[in-house]
């Protein structure tokens, strides 16, 4: 008898699964024996996906968060619903509001009507309905609005995710090439709680099959650091002494003004790793990490059997082509200069 080649096993549908957090989402599920579909507004650049799972385990639908027509028909059939889609700036039709929460209301309504078993939308630490910030307050509105259409959903609270397509470690990595200072906003003092990608789409794949439904985890790695830290350790990852300069709050929203003013005359053509914008430099008020509640609840990584994945030992494997030299660069040189 010929093997099939095509897995019959429990569907999932990922919208946003193209995108960087999405990979280990879907290699987790395609490990585990999940069928996946995966819903983005351009399917035809999803194709690095397919080598994650068997032969007819992954597919690709186009689905738009601002169509609820496609976003019904991306649902149809599937046992899951994970919802990834977020972005970290504004640009042309892509606004807080419409994505974080219109959005994942769509999406949480269509997986309700569908029947879909579980519900998983990814938010991030520091949601909250009431914070100067819009990326906050929109990622609160989305929660509300799962919650909402669909009561049972599993909601994620990540802190900032590090792994080779990251867009924290490779964006100051690749700023130090060029530049002779990193900017430390507010001081550099806000605490960060980085946690590795696969980690993340690991624990969302156990959050769908263990646990119960409802719960708000806090995802974080097992080490606690300030901004000025992470800052310090790219560069000795990638051998270069460049002045960290302290900006204070006021001056930081000053400069994300003419950065946004930049982009903007510049018809989006300014480099992203300078790019800095106002609401991010009001995110960067308050820390990024789990709270004692989440651990208290177990609502973490280790709630689920996950241990978390340190960044020094994930970071360096993409970090040494910041090197001068690539990977046969000098990895620690002497103290960094202060500004």
């Amino acid at each position: 008898m010929t093997e099939t080649l095509v897995p019959h096993g429990r569907l999932a549908t990922v919208f946003g699964g193209g995108g960087f957090l999405g990979r280990y989402v879907v290699r987790a599920l395609a490990q585990r024996g999940w069928r996946v579909r995966v819903a983005s507004r351009r399917p035809n650049l999803t194709g690095h996906l397919q080598p994650l799972g068997r032969v007819g385990q992954i597919q690709a639908v186009q689905a738009n968060l601002r169509y609820p027509e496609s976003v019904a028909a991306a649902v149809k059939g599937a046992d899951a619903v994970i919802n990834l889609v977020g972005i970290l700036s504004e640009g042309g039709r892509q606004r807080f509001d419409a994505v974080h929460a219109f959005g994942a209301r769509i999406v949480a309504q269509a997986a309700n009507a569908a029947g879909v078993s579980a519900l998983v939308h990814v938010s991030a630490i520091g949601a909250d309905a009431n914070s100067e910030a819009s990326y906050a307050r929109t990622k609160a509105a989305g929660e509300a609005a799962v919650r909402e259409a669909f009561p049972g959903a599993i909601i994620v609270r990540p802190s900032i995710i590090f792994g080779p397509e990251d867009d924290f470690f490779n964006r100051f990595a690749a700023m130090a090439r060029i530049s002779p200072a990193l900017p430390l906003i507010g001081g550099g003092e806000t605490k960060f709680q980085p946690v590795y990608a696969g980690d993340v789409g690991e624990a969302i794949v156990r959050a769908i099959e263990q646990g119960p439904p409802g719960v708000t985890y806090e995802f974080g790695g097992p080490e606690v650091a300030t901004f000025r830290h992470l800052l310090e350790y790219i560069l000795r990852e990638t051998g270069r002494r460049r002045i960290l300069a302290p900006i204070p709050f006021t001056a930081a929203n000053a400069i994300a003004l003419g950065s946004e003013t930049a982009s903007t005359l510049s018809f989006g053509l300014m480099p992203a790793m300078f790019l800095i914008t106002r609401d991010q430099v009001k995110m960067l008020h308050h820390d990024n990490v789990v709270s004692r509640e989440a651990v208290a609840e177990g609502r973490t990584l280790e709630a689920l059997g996950v241990t978390p994945t340190g960044y020094e030992a994930i970071v360096p494997t993409y970090l040494y082509r910041f090197r001068a030299t690539g990977q046969f660069g000098r990895r620690s040189p002497p103290s960094s200069p202060e500004g």
